[in-house]
């Protein structure tokens, strides 16, 4: 089995990925980012979900975002929208994908994996930069022009096989392989115990998404919310 590492943040999306990596033949090497995010019942849920779908191994790494702040994720000063905003809202945490490819990416190399895997997704999203098309091309480029792998022609590949499907159409791939949804957390200001808003825009995007993939959505909302 060929080594792969998958970003795993707890979410709906990445779990998916997993399970993708894994059908797909890989040994997963998951790796999720304690990155100052206020949504952290997110790393016991990629901790569940690592475990369920079989990964190899599953590293948290601490990453000092919160230090920089910037973004409602990571500043709590700052509100989480509850309805959606027009451009790029104040969700979107600089530099994010692009740090935690890199440290994916470093992990790879020591692994001997030539393959990453990561949960964007540019059509049901926030509209963060950093989920488009245009910027996993380039960072697979970068990757092999900038480490060792890639000089000595051992090609690195970024994988993002979500990209082009509606949250219905994840969840279905996901349900069809066997990932279950009830341990996985979206929401951006999920409680300690991982209980969702149900107002932010991952809680309506992943809500709209179960609704039209014609599944029952197992997410937990918090009291006041159901």
């Amino acid at each position: 089995m060929k080594p792969a590492v998958i970003l795993l943040s707890g979410g709906l999306d990445s779990a998916t990925v997993l399970a993708i990596a894994r059908e797909a033949g890989y040994a997963c090497y998951a790796l999720s980012l304690d990155y100052g995010q206020r949504h952290t019942a997110e790393l016991a849920a990629a901790a569940r979900v690592a475990r369920s779908l079989g990964a190899v191994e599953h590293r948290v790494m601490r990453l000092g975002l919160g230090d920089i702040g910037g973004s409602a994720l990571t500043d709590v000063s700052i509100a989480v929208p509850e309805s959606p905003t027009d451009g790029i809202p104040v969700t979107y945490v600089p530099a994010r994908n692009t740090v935690m490819l890199a440290l994916a990416l470093a992990w790879a190399e020591v692994l001997g994996a030539r393959d990453l895997f990561i949960g964007v997704n540019a059509v049901d999203y926030s509209g963060y930069p950093d989920c488009r098309p245009a910027f996993i091309e380039a960072f697979e480029r970068m990757a092999n022009l900038a480490t060792k792998s890639g000089v000595e022609g051992e090609r690195l590949q970024v994988h993002a096989p979500l990209q082009t499907l509606s949250k219905a159409d994840i969840i279905r791939q996901g349900t069809a392989l066997g990932v279950d949804y009830a341990q996985t957390v979206s929401c951006y200001q999920a409680d300690a115990e991982g209980l969702a808003c149900g107002r932010c825009d991952s809680c309506r995007l992943r809500r709209e998404g179960f609704l039209a993939a014609g599944i029952p959505d197992p997410t937990r909302y918090a009291q006041e919310t159901r």
